[in-house]
């Protein structure tokens, strides 16, 4: 090969994504080919001793999405499978590290990168004894988790397990600045270069900075200290990642990295700076199977977001719906909350935007604190009531959702949960399945 042939980017990304679209059109544009490597062109066979994956390409830019997936090691395998045979930017060992907050922090440490304190415990009265550890204010979060979901700040009495459903969960230290909006800082790393960086605020409602949740976003670029910059380079290193979104917060006496993300989202930084990290992730998957690339044309097509459906997406010939997994109108399923889980009936609702559950039971499990309040209105009348709203794990058909739920005295009610759309829109509910015989109560519905 020459520099002037054209190589081959394969973006590994079973999931549709505006990040992974730009990624690919990213390397057309700079005048390479490009696959989508996704359930309906990908295949691998050992034939003769031979290893062949299809569809052929020169390099593997890994975009699995893993924190919010079940079952992760199904889809690290794989990922580790097509590393084997091809050059892979994200490997999946540096993705696991990075995916496992408890394994990002042991990694930044050993490696001389500053991070809060943490406290991992795999039995939960070690962890609660560990809490003194700690001030007031504590970070409770699970070890894999996204978008903020699985993450509580804890006081010294709240009570807290050793696991949130069936992930582990530990302890974390509080780094703010006193008297100033909380905020933390996402940094985008591509190989050696700072790309892009924001100022992530929280929103009113609420202490954590995802824009997922509704926090803001503004320009950091240029604000950004030298050591601060360095200590972002220092992370993605450490763990072993080809391009990550590194999030570092300031306390009082310094900055510290919080975590490192393997597929941070585009949307959020693009918004903040005009700067989009596709080309330049496309550009170092390029050089590394071999090919070159303009420079000035990769900062040229940074300005702009391109994630219009590229020419590598696999066309679907007969259009079919994946079929969702059904449920009962009375389900069996299993909250879980920072102190216990509960084992109890929900009724599905669908005219119910959010789900909903009884104010003794999220006492009980530790559901919470409380993140804001909510406004909801029953469907057999037309007054309307505040309700706070918590964080709580619910596991329904061997599944595990973390949805931010409404709490109320549903003592008078037949049933301490009622699930919403938050939760049904990932299933088919089943009107006539029911794990009971009692008579139906009355809809209720979230303004």
């Amino acid at each position: 090969m020459t520099d002037a042939d054209p190589v081959t980017v394969g973006v590994l990304s079973l999931h549709t994504s505006k990040e992974t679209k730009a990624i690919l059109n990213a390397v057309e544009a700079l005048g390479h080919d490009s696959e989508w490597l996704r359930t309906e062109n990908t295949a691998i066979s050992v034939t003769d001793g031979t290893v062949v994956l299809e569809p052929e390409v020169d390099v593997i830019a890994n975009r699995m999405l893993l924190s919010n997936t079940e079952h992760p090691a199904e889809e690290l395998g794989l990922a580790n499978t097509f590393a084997q045979l091809v050059p892979t930017l994200n490997t999946p060992a540096s993705v696991l590290t990075a995916i496992h907050k408890l394994a990002t922090a042991t990694t930044l440490a050993a490696n001389d990168v500053r991070t809060p304190d943490v406290t991992l415990a795999l039995d939960s009265d070690t962890l609660a004894a560990a809490r003194t550890r700690y001030d007031d204010e504590a970070v409770y979060k699970t070890a894999i988790g996204t978008h903020g979901g699985g993450t509580w700040k804890v006081g010294p009495d709240d009570p807290i397990n050793a696991k949130v459903g069936n992930r582990y969960a530990f302890l974390q230290e509080l780094v703010d600045r006193d008297g100033e909006r909380h905020r933390d800082v996402r940094v985008y790393v591509v190989g050696d270069d700072i790309v892009a960086a924001m100022y992530r605020y929280a929103p009113d409602n609420d202490w954590r900075t995802n824009v997922a949740l509704g926090g803001s976003v503004e320009d950091a670029t240029d604000d950004l200290p030298p050591e601060a910059r360095e200590m972002a380079r220092m992370a993605a290193g450490a763990v072993g990642l080809d391009y990550a979104g590194v999030d570092l917060v300031e306390g009082d006496d310094g900055w510290f990295v919080l975590e490192v993300n393997p597929t941070a989202g585009f949307k959020g930084l693009y918004e903040a700076t005009h700067v989009s990290p596709a080309p330049y992730i496309a550009a170092l998957a390029i050089e590394r199977a071999g090919g070159s690339v303009d420079q000035g044309r990769v900062r040229e097509l940074a300005t702009v977001l391109d994630d219009s459906r590229p020419s590598a997406q696999p066309s679907q010939p007969t259009p079919v719906s994946e079929e969702r997994a059904v449920i009962g109108y009375i389900e069996e399923v299993v909250l879980s909350g920072t102190s216990g889980s509960a084992t109890v009936h929900a009724k599905s609702d669908t005219g119910a935007t959010r789900t909903s559950i009884d104010t003794s039971l999220a006492a009980e499990i530790g559901a919470g604190p409380i993140k804001s309040i909510t406004r909801v209105k029953s469907g057999s009348s037309k007054t309307t009531r505040s309700r706070p709203v918590v964080d709580v794990v619910v596991g329904v058909g061997g599944n595990q959702h973390t949805v931010t739920a409404s709490v109320e005295d549903r003592s008078h009610m037949d049933y301490a949960v009622l699930l919403g759309r938050d939760i049904l829109e990932h299933y088919q509910v089943d009107v006539s399945r029911r794990v009971d015989g009692d008579e139906l109560d009355s809809p209720e519905e979230e303004e």
